[in-house]
Parts: C-alpha cells; sequence; structure tokens
C-alpha cells in the first residue's frame, strides 16, 4: 500500500477514535444543567468521565503530532487558516480541564457552580466548532497557489458549517447523556435515559440533513453508503436508550460517531483539504505528505505504539467499569 494513504487511513482513524471517546465526555459535560438536581448529582454526572477524560483527549494530541509528521502542508493550511477556531477549542478545552480539577478544592456552592458552568461552556464549545471546521474541510475553502488560506473568520460560518456544528453538538450532546444512563442508577439514570431520547430524535433530524446534504453535494458512492449505515445506528441507539439497553444504544452511538466520520474522510479522498476557489490549489494526499523516509520510519513507530495505546486504554475502560452511584458520593463526603 502506498504510505501516502496508510497514513490518511491513520489520521482518519485518530480522530474517529478522538470524536467516539472525547464525544461523549464533552456530552456529559453540557449535561449537567439538564440532569444536575444537586450537587451530588452533578458529582456524579462529573465521575462517571473523572478517570478517562484526560486518557481520551491524548486522541486529539496523538492526531495532531501525526498529521503533523505524515502531512505538514495540511497541518499548516489548517492551523494557519482555521487558526482562531482552533485557538477557541484548545482554551475551552484547557477552561473544562482546570475546571475538573478545581470544582472540589472548595466546599462554597458559588464557587462549584462557577467551574461547573465553565464544564459546559468548556464541552459545548469545542463540540459545536469541531463540526464546523470539519464542515469547512469537507466544503472546501479558498486557497492560493501556496496553499494559504485566504478567506477570514466569518467565511468559515457558512451555513453547511453551521449545519456541521450543529450535528456534531447534538450527537456528542446524545452520546454523553447515554453514557450517563449507562454509568448511573435510579433517578438520574432514569432522567438520562428520557434526556438521551428526546435530544436523540433532534439529533437524528439534523444529522440525517447533514448527512444527506453532504452526500448529494460532495459525496462518493461509498461516503453515502457510509453515511447511511451512520443514521441506520444512530435510530438504533435511540430505539435501544428508549427501552433501557443503555449498553447496546452507547455502541450504536459509538458506531454512528465513527461511521459518519468516516464518511467525511471518504469525502474528501484524495483530497485533505478542497480549495472552493481553484481546484488546482487543492491539497492532496500527494502534495500534502512529508517525504517516503519520514512515513515509513513513522509507519513503524505506529506499528510499536498503536497496539499499547489501544491496550491501555482499554484496561482503563474495564478497571473503571463499574457504575457511579449517589451512595459512593454520599458516603465519600461523609469519610470527609
Amino acid at each position: 500500500m502506498d504510505l501516502t494513504i496508510l497514513w490518511f487511513g491513520i489520521i482518519a482513524f485518530l480522530f474517529i477514535g478522538y470524536f467516539v471517546l472525547d464525544g461523549f465526555d464533552f456530552g456529559v459535560g453540557m449535561s449537567i444543567p439538564f440532569l444536575g438536581r444537586d450537587d451530588v448529582d452533578r458529582r456524579v454526572i462529573i465521575n462517571t468521565i473523572g478517570p478517562i477524560w484526560d486518557l481520551n483527549e491524548t486522541w486529539l494530541i496523538v492526531a495532531g503530532a501525526s498529521l503533523f509528521a505524515a502531512f505538514p502542508e495540511w497541518y499548516a493550511t489548517l492551523f494557519s487558516g482555521f487558526y482562531l477556531p482552533l485557538l477557541m477549542i484548545l482554551l475551552s478545552l484547557i477552561l473544562r480541564g482546570v475546571s475538573f480539577e478545581y470544582r472540589h478544592q472548595r466546599p462554597e456552592a458559588t464557587w462549584k457552580r462557577r467551574f461547573d458552568g465553565m464544564i459546559v461552556i468548556g464541552s459545548a464549545v469545542p463540540a459545536l466548532l469541531w463540526g464546523v471546521a470539519f464542515g469547512n474541510i469537507v466544503r472546501g475553502v479558498p486557497l492560493d497557489d501556496g496553499f494559504n488560506y485566504t478567506g477570514t473568520f466569518v467565511d468559515l460560518l457558512n451555513p453547511y458549517a453551521l449545519l456541521a456544528g450543529a450535528t456534531t453538538l447534538l450527537l456528542f450532546f446524545t452520546h454523553g447523556t447515554v453514557f450517563v444512563s449507562l454509568k448511573t442508577d435510579g433517578a438520574l439514570r432514569e432522567r438520562a435515559r428520557r434526556l438521551a431520547t428526546r435530544s436523540g430524535i433532534l439529533t437524528i433530524v439534523v444529522a440525517a440533513s447533514f448527512l444527506l446534504w453532504t452526500s448529494l453535494a460532495y459525496g462518493t458512492f461509498w461516503s453515502a453508503m457510509l453515511s447511511a449505515v451512520a443514521a441506520l445506528t444512530l435510530i438504533v441507539a435511540v430505539l435501544a436508550n428508549a427501552r433501557g439497553r443503555e449498553g447496546w444504544a452507547f455502541a450504536s452511538m459509538a458506531a454512528t460517531v465513527a461511521f459518519a466520520v468516516l464518511s467525511l474522510f471518504l469525502s474528501l479522498y484524495p483530497a485533505v483539504m478542497p480549495a472552493s476557489n481553484n481546484p488546482a490549489n487543492s491539497l492532496t494526499i500527494a502534495n500534502a505528505s512529508s517525504s517516503p523516509y519520514t512515513l515509513q520510519v513513522m509507519t513503524w513507530v505506529a506499528l510499536v505504539s498503536l497496539p499499547l495505546i489501544l491496550a491501555y486504554q482499554g484496561w482503563t475502560y474495564w478497571v473503571f467499569r463499574k457504575r457511579v452511584t449517589r451512595a459512593h458520593i454520599e458516603s465519600a463526603r461523609a469519610e470527609h
């Protein structure tokens, strides 16, 4: 296999892993004001992702580093042209991470509410802007003959990209509320299940509109097929959640995100950043990639490191597989 094709596939795999895993983290964070009736509820919600949220974010670091090494022209154009939205994503992730660590440092309710609000903002902004960014990548942006972005920030806020952002926002929100129902019990579990059903119905409408637009305007046969599979698994997830089958619902939501992201990458191939003003200025896997020697070295490193990363991730999820309960939080509070 051509190493440029292989690394395009690896980049796609890494972003799929990131959106599947950190996606439900975003959804859990956004669900706090809808599901948290009191501080114990909010602590239960946050603790469902407490041991894993930072591990899930490492997928973004690995994806970004791999993009930089394998496709430096793509990385340069993306991070210079999309500088403001990507900076907003970075600042939001920092805000969210700090809030997880600091909200429990003082007992005052006002202190905790402020950091809870920061968690919500730090979850919603990336969930929206990642969709906007990928929507613009698929749609294409104006590039000059040096592969520099020539548009403005406002140009990125076009109807297609905003619909993409609304889709990722709702997908991640539903994904996260399903995860809360999977990881909690009692009244909180039931509230999360009902909320996931309601948001899931809205997600089906918005996501179907986005996937249909993508398939008709920018898609290929195979990307359209994957979009159809993503729509089907989303429906299965909502139905399974409505019947109280949280495990099936969560797995189906993960499949929905994975198939949807993969369909976007297939819509792009062999381009990595199409030029909307002149196809000759488009970045492709051929003109954006590193040298064959660099890709060869990276391939050997990936063969060793990726299985270790996946094994560690699987082990972590297995260790923290049990439900988080109010009784556990209340007993921990009593001990202190």
